[in-house]
């Protein structure tokens, strides 16, 4: 399945939720697309329900169907804690994501090209795979050559705060993963419950 490439604020307004994380998709019109968008009174089963979820999730992390499986899958083999929490904790531990919390992107989608393009470093050595898993302690920085772009400079000079689990050192333009995220500090618009029994019926 290829990643979707349409208008990224139709999909946020239909779920009513701002995929990007900026806001900026329901600021003017925080209803539906469509002619009855503002009226709009369907209803959702169970299982449009858990779609939903699911959309909601896969889209926010900017993941095809298949990536977004295979990291269930691998989320359900880890013995410790519940499938859902430890699903959101790999998808934080995302390079892409990490870039993003760091704030050296403004948005996820932003971050996975700066990933993609290979500006970013892992331990000093080059990664431009997005899915790449991030560990704790690992230093994630930006090469020589990309310091200057002025997408970078302008996400640093807007963020205001950081998550409490990352740390990032403004004149070195590195940071990393200083433990492993708590449920309550991340997507709190999230039911992640909802995704686990989508899939326990699909896989």
């Amino acid at each position: 399945m290829s990643r979707y490439t349409g208008p990224s604020w139709k999909r946020s307004r239909r779920l009513g939720l701002s995929l990007s994380g900026t806001g900026k998709e329901l600021a003017r019109r925080a209803y539906a697309p469509g002619d009855h968008g503002p009226n709009s009174r369907s209803k959702n089963s169970e299982y449009g329900l858990q779609l939903r979820e699911k959309q909601k999730l896969r889209w926010m992390y900017g993941m095809t169907e298949r990536q977004f499986v295979n990291l269930f899958i691998k989320a359900g083999k880890i013995r410790h804690g519940k499938h859902g929490n430890n699903f959101m904790v790999l998808l934080e531990q995302r390079l892409d994501n990490v870039v993003y919390r760091l704030g050296l992107a403004t948005t996820r989608e932003q971050a996975r090209q700066l990933v993609n393009h290979g500006h970013i470093t892992v331990d000093g050595k080059r990664v431009d795979i997005p899915s790449y898993e991030v560990k704790v302690g690992q230093e994630i920085g930006v090469r020589e050559r990309s310091r200057n772009l002025a997408q970078i400079k302008d996400a640093l000079e807007a963020t205001a705060s950081r998550s409490s689990f990352v740390t990032f050192d403004d004149n070195k333009l590195t940071g990393s993963l200083t433990r492993l995220p708590e449920r309550d500090e991340l997507e709190p618009e999230i039911d992640e419950a909802l995704v686990v029994e989508f899939y326990n019926k699909k896989l």
